[in-house]
Parts: structure tokens; C-alpha cells; sequence
């Protein structure tokens, strides 16, 4: 690239990402969702904090599976993980996924397009309390693909989710 046309790409980069963290919006409940790193858009000192309203608002999916932590065919209903990663700008190969009681595991971005995980916010129709796997949970849609029905899947599938380091 020449090293005019790198300017202009940075200039134009440079005037995006105020209008990028505007329309992310900020918080007006509880922030559920921290996501941080390689990111463009942010609302609250550098991160992308989000309420339950918020992800609600970036769009919702549901599919149902079987996982290895329940009996039977599940339905869970949250945000893809694709989507939320272009609401942030994230710039990253890697996320890191931390739990409520400081699970961490390593995701690769590439999943997302390849197997449309999600951090869902609901399973069978009700929102998950920290309880009971909530209130956000990584999930994978195991039963579309022989090749997520492994212990590698299931381990990047945060439950009590709390945070996304973009790497």
C-alpha cells in the first residue's frame, strides 16, 4: 500500500471508531458482559460493556442440542458470537472467555464462522440465573457437527460467563 493511500485508510479508520462506540450505546442495567482487547468500538474506559438489553439488541437465534451437562435436547437462545465480535470491532484471532468463578478458556475467532456459537441468554425459553449456568453461557450447536461432540468444544463453552479478552 502506498503511503498515501495508508494515510487516507487511517484517517478514514480514525473518523469510524467515535460513530462505532456511539452506536454501541452504554449500559442503563447491570453490565453482564465485559469485552475488551483488540476491539474498535467502546463505550465505558476503553471496553465494550454490555446489559442484558443490549446483547438482546444486537439480534437473537436459538437452536437446540444436546450438551454433555443435560438430559435430553436443549434449546438455548442468545447471540451469535460472530455478531457480537462485529458490534465490537474486534481485530483479534483469539478470545479469551472468563467465568464468574474464573474459569478461562481460549477460543479461536475462526469458530465463530465455522460453527456459529453463541452467548446465550436463555434456555428453554427463560433466562439463566448464575445458578444455573447463567446468566450468559458459550454454546456451541453440538449436534450439527460430529466434530464439536469432543472435549475441545465442550471446553471453550463458558457457562457464567463475564468477560471477552480479544487477543
Amino acid at each position: 500500500m502506498s503511503p498515501s493511500r495508508a494515510l487516507i485508510a487511517a484517517c478514514v479508520l480514525a473518523m469510524l471508531t467515535p460513530a462505532q462506540a456511539e452506536t454501541l450505546g452504554t449500559p442503563t442495567g447491570e453490565t453482564i458482559l465485559t469485552v475488551s482487547g483488540k476491539i474498535a468500538s467502546t463505550n465505558v474506559d476503553g471496553t465494550a460493556q454490555f446489559d442484558r438489553a443490549m446483547l438482546e439488541a444486537l439480534g437473537t437465534v436459538s437452536f437446540e442440542t444436546r450438551t454433555p451437562w443435560r438430559d435430553g435436547v436443549t434449546r438455548f437462545e442468545g447471540v451469535p458470537l460472530e455478531t457480537l465480535m462485529t458490534a465490537v470491532g474486534a481485530s483479534g484471532e483469539t478470545v479469551t472467555a472468563t467465568a464468574l468463578n474464573d474459569y478461562v478458556t481460549d477460543i479461536p475467532i475462526s469458530d465463530f464462522a465455522r460453527f456459529a456459537p453463541i452467548v446465550a441468554l436463555k434456555r428453554d425459553g427463560a433466562y439463566m440465573t448464575v445458578r444455573d449456568h447463567g446468566p450468559l453461557f458459550i454454546v456451541y450447536p453440538y449436534d450439527s457437527d460430529p466434530d464439536l461432540q469432543n472435549q475441545t468444544y465442550f471446553s471453550r463453552s463458558a457457562w457464567q460467563l463475564r468477560t471477552l479478552v480479544v487477543e
